[in-house]
């Protein structure tokens, strides 16, 4: 009972934290007087005050997270913390469920980027932000930022950052304080930020969409303020800042601030998964853009190669932005892009999927097993950069792709069963484990989820969290072992 009570008084705190972020809404509320001014204080005082409450209910219980109580925190926290968001939604639009405005909130938290809502270019502008401002704050990890805050409050944070953090680095610190790393990185991450919305500004975009697009591609998350996404701009000039500053988000971000500590580039060419990622990227583009050239989808190879470049890093680095409907592409081209939306960003990025490190590390251990078959008595570790692989790493990656290819065959199938058609099926599954958003067919850029009934829409939900926390960290909780004492 007790390990509840601690993971309760934590909770609690979080939720009081949490409560802060409404004051950028309820400050864009008041500058375009859009009428939902009140419903963010309400939600605010919801969130301080709920978490104020059980947090002092729970105060004598306070003590270090243990390891194994991490991942269920983490879990809690984001299912929790996506309820909460919904109330200003619910309030502010009418006739919203609470099913769809959960999967707008997870979408957000967890940098999914798909939808239910429409008419977003008429939505008030404090909503809008809101939505983009969870892109943000998902984006790095709302823990990491708790981690930083926590400690300051009593409460160590080493458990939640390996909890939300799951993956093969997920033990490499910048410093040998876990809070200061977490500061460092939101440090680099809010700097970035900026400098994308100067960026946009630059390009011909108001404020507005300027700072709540610099969210959703800081983020990888990929909400728009309009139904058309960036080709309601029609600006190769947008979508060519928004291009590069999705492939900064897809890096990893520690690798930023030692190029930043640094001084230097270097650590990028060093670094062994920028290099594949943007040759991957790169050698891409030039095949699909050859593609829809060669098969007269657009006049000119030049005009393939402006909408193939936006259009394929942002579902390739699980943004999810779309500058024109790719569903009507030659099938090749969209099925390449989700392919990428798996492997293609790094370990550290605000993306998802399996990674650049999990697959180059696939690659190595398979040319191993050719080569053993050969020389079985050869000794041939396996390196990424000029680090040797521990075999027990290389054990977790396999088991870590199986339950990834599992969940999606899972997720698929019960879609399918629901009566969904199978490329609408197979695509949202795709999109949502991945955080990338749109799918094809039903689900395409050009449309939404809002057609999917509710059970369909809580299956999307879970997916996009099981995505978001890379599978392990959820799936762990339905293990007998994990509630063993």
């Amino acid at each position: 009972m007790q390990r509840f009570c601690t993971l309760a008084f934590v909770l609690g705190l979080i939720l009081m934290v949490f409560g802060l972020t409404y004051c950028l809404p309820i400050l864009t509320s008041l500058i375009y007087d859009d009428g939902m001014t009140t419903y963010f204080v309400d939600g605010m005082a919801f969130n301080i005050g709920g978490g104020g409450l059980l947090a002092a209910s729970t105060m004598r219980f306070r003590g270090e997270v243990k390891t194994r109580d991490g991942y269920l925190l983490v879990a809690f926290f984001w299912v929790l913390m996506a309820s909460a968001a919904t109330l200003p939604l619910m309030w502010g639009i009418p006739n919203l469920s609470f099913t769809d405005a959960f999967f707008e909130t997870m979408s957000g938290f967890t940098t999914t980027g798909a939808t239910v809502l429409s008419g977003l270019d008429n939505l008030a502008p404090s909503l809008n932000l809101w939505r983009h401002e969870l892109n943000w704050i998902g984006g790095l990890g709302i823990i990491v930022l708790a981690v930083a805050i926590l400690p300051l409050l009593g409460v160590g944070g080493m458990q939640l950052y390996k909890a939300e953090i799951a993956g093969p680095v997920k033990d490499s610190k910048l410093t040998p304080r876990i809070a200061e790393t977490a500061r460092l990185l939101w440090l680099v991450y809010a700097g970035t930020t900026v400098l994308c919305i100067i960026g946009l500004k630059w390009a011909g975009m108001g404020w507005f969409d300027a700072i709540c697009h610099s969210f959703a591609a800081m983020g990888l998350g990929g909400f728009s303020t309009h139904d058309a996404s960036v080709g309601y701009y029609d600006s190769p000039a947008i979508e060519l800042v928004l291009t590069v500053f999705m492939l900064v988000a897809a890096i990893n971000f520690a690798t930023h601030y030692t190029v930043l500590h640094q001084r230097s580039l270097k650590p990028y060419l060093v670094d062994p998964e920028t290099m594949p990622m943007l040759g991957l990227v790169a050698a891409s583009i030039l095949m699909c853009a050859g593609y829809l050239w060669h098969f007269d989808t657009y006049p000119d190879f030049f005009t393939s190669l402006r909408h193939v470049s936006f259009n394929l890093v942002s579902i390739a680095t699980d943004c999810g932005f779309a500058s024109v409907d790719f569903d009507k592409w030659p099938p090749f081209v969209p099925w390449w892009m989700l392919y990428l939306s798996c492997i293609t960003v790094c370990t550290g990025s605000t993306g998802g999927g399996i990674k650049m490190f999990r697959t180059l590390l696939l690659v190595k251990q398979a040319n191993r097993e050719l080569f053993s078959i050969l020389h079985p008595r050869a000794v041939n570790p396996i390196r990424i950069g000029n680090t040797p692989i521990a075999n027990k790493i290389i054990f977790a990656v396999l088991a870590f792709i199986f339950l990834y290819f599992i969940s999606i065959v899972v997720m698929t199938f019960t879609l399918i069963f629901t009566g969904l058609d199978p490329i609408s099926a197979l695509s949202a599954v795709i999109a949502c484990i991945n955080n990338a958003g749109p799918g094809l067919n039903q689900l395409g850029p050009a449309t939404n989820y809002a057609s999917l009934n509710d059970f369909q829409t809580w299956v999307c939900s879970i997916t996009m969290l099981l995505g978001r926390l890379e599978v392990f960290t959820l799936v762990v909780l339905f293990t007998p072992t994990f509630w063993r004492k």
